[in-house]
């Protein structure tokens, strides 16, 4: 039995990957609810059996066609909404991965909509999910080799 997102009696676990690619990183927009149109890194959940790496590549590249290797995990963060009765409605715990551009432009779908190659300053002007930019910073880092 799958267990609802919503009302959850426990936190998800997520994975997501920051993809560097000459200097600028893979940002996509959200198509829905939570954060609609901000942009965030391709993730999802992690299946049973798989690692968080694993988890990070394989959604990385169901939703932008883009391939990546993992050059180390940048962080993490709790993504934790709750109702106006204050009851968790919510609750990801996405690990954030940096990775190394092998192949692929990046295809918007449906729930991401819209993709783009940023540099530091396009990211910085980018409304973004909480949280995103020291994850892309580290990633920064990991990518030049620091």
């Amino acid at each position: 039995m799958t267990e609802s997102r919503t009302y959850p009696s426990r936190p998800f676990l997520a994975a997501s990957l920051a993809v560097f690619r000459d200097g600028r990183v893979l940002l996509a927009s959200r198509g829905r609810a939570p954060f609609l149109d901000v942009y965030t890194l391709p993730g999802g959940l992690v299946e049973t059996g798989e690692t968080l790496a694993d988890a990070a590549l394989r959604e990385l590249q169901e939703e932008t066609g883009v391939r990546a290797e993992i050059l180390g995990l940048t962080g993490y963060s709790d993504v934790i909404a709750r109702d106006d009765d204050g009851r968790v409605r919510t609750h990801f715990l996405v690990a954030s991965f940096a990775g190394r551009w092998i192949s692929g432009e990046g295809e918007p779908g449906e729930e991401l909509p819209i993709m783009l190659w940023a540099d530091r300053a396009k990211a910085s002007a980018l409304t973004l999910t909480p949280g995103l930019l020291p994850i892309l910073e580290r990633g920064w880092s990991l990518a030049a080799g620091k």
